[in-house]
């Protein structure tokens, strides 16, 4: 499932309503955020009860000092409105699907 585009409002609420929330920030320019996504994407459909959402920090740079990012891509979870995972720049994907498992078995 693709990740939808969103507003810094729209992430708000969405931290604040889902139990966990997924939030992938990246660049209009960035090669490694282009090339992760889909591997992330991957990931993802491992984890239907995350919502996942992505936002450009290029196109709303107020949402770099929202969420304190000083390199992209950054990957964000939040369960129950805290941030859980924070990966950013060069992500090992294993270790982001595990990370992602412990947690959702956690609140099983």
């Amino acid at each position: 499932m693709e990740l939808k585009n969103v507003t810094l409002e729209e992430t708000k609420e969405g931290i604040e309503q889902n139990r966990l929330y997924f939030l992938y920030l990246y660049g209009t320019n960035c090669s490694v955020c282009h090339a992760l996504l889909p591997q992330v994407e991957e990931v993802l459909k491992d984890f239907p009860q995350i919502t996942r959402e992505k936002l450009n920090v290029h196109e709303i740079p107020e949402a770099a000092g929202a969420f304190s990012v000083f390199t992209i891509p950054v990957l964000l979870l939040y369960v129950n409105g805290k941030e859980s995972i924070r990966e950013a720049r060069f992500v090992n994907i294993e270790s982001f699907r595990s990370s992602l498992n412990r947690i959702v078995t956690l609140l099983d």
